[in-house]
């Protein structure tokens, strides 16, 4: 068979948008056309490939269908863009991110590539061993992740690691922790989250001490800059990256609240096997710009 394009449009339009009335003004048509297209689709197809509900949401189905789509109408916009005139479009792709790369090393990693390859980028962000989900549903092409296993059909490659102390600045340090980080102490003092998907805090805390989440007051500050601004304004303490804190230990700014102990995520760049020539260039762009900044395991 082959996949009806108006159908198509209106799948991803609705995928994309959350719901068939957003979906319909973008294509400028009635929700009740959208709906119809994307019923004659799943009846093509022998299988329902979205979820009625608000928002509305891809199925098993429509998550296969919406990798496919979305990686076929890549490699169709920059065929049609290698062939165009001068004053040709950028293509657009959407790649998954954690936040503490995003405020770190990845930004000055995609600047000359993107301007190379007359490229705009989509970025996703979320905690790392959730940016994986992004790509299963279709909403990526590409992305960052911990997890070090490909999907099917993608390929993995190793980035380095990223390693984390359990840090705070020194009058913080010395308000709460006067006597070191001990478990009463850490069960009054106020820790920063990302955000509730964020279990660096947690993790440790329960590996060092056994504090269970509940156990201690939390900030949630969900956004990379504040956070780590939050940390040397003495708000609360947390776990931060070489790449964040910087020369903050030398100078005496901030301390270290559990001396030679931290944690280490490893991070992983997956892509689909098949992908569009561009999108490879630019994989192969990160990788090399993480390998450059990032812990590398020894050969």
């Amino acid at each position: 068979m082959t996949l009806d394009t108006r159908q198509c449009d209106a799948f991803l339009a609705a995928a994309d948008a959350g719901s068939f009335e957003l979906a319909a003004a973008q294509l400028n048509v009635t929700p009740s056309a959208i709906s119809q297209r994307i019923a004659a689709l799943e009846t093509a197809l022998g299988a329902p490939l979205l979820i009625r509900s608000r928002p509305c949401r891809t199925t098993a189905a429509g998550q296969h269908l919406l990798q496919y789509l979305r990686r076929s109408r890549l490699l169709e916009a920059e065929f049609l863009s290698e062939i165009g005139t001068d004053e040709r479009q950028p293509i657009q792709v959407a790649i998954a991110v954690n936040n503490d790369t995003l405020g770190t090393w990845l930004l000055p990693a995609l600047i000359e590539i993107l301007a190379e390859q007359n490229m705009t980028v989509e970025i996703l962000l979320d905690d790392q061993t959730y940016t994986y989900s992004l790509l299963e549903k279709g909403l990526a092409l590409a992305g960052i992740s911990s997890e070090a296993l490909p999907m099917r059909g993608c390929t993995v490659q190793p980035l380095g690691t990223m390693r984390y102390r359990l840090l705070a600045s020194k009058a913080f340090a010395q308000h709460w922790f006067p006597d070191g980080f001990t478990r009463e102490a850490a069960r009054r003092a106020p820790v920063l989250f990302f955000d509730r998907k964020d279990k660096l805090q947690s993790d440790f805390l329960e590996r060092q001490l056994g504090l269970l989440p509940g156990a201690y007051p939390v900030h949630y500050v969900p956004s990379s800059d504040p956070f780590v601004r939050a940390i040397r304004l003495g708000l609360g303490y947390g776990m931060l990256p070489s790449q964040q804190y910087g020369d903050g230990l030398e100078t005496g700014e901030l301390v270290d609240l559990c001396p030679g102990e931290y944690r280490d995520v490893a991070l992983y760049w997956h892509a689909w096997r098949v992908q569009s020539p561009k999108l490879e260039r630019l994989g192969q762009r990160i990788v090399d710009a993480a390998r450059g900044e990032l812990l590398q395991a020894p050969d």
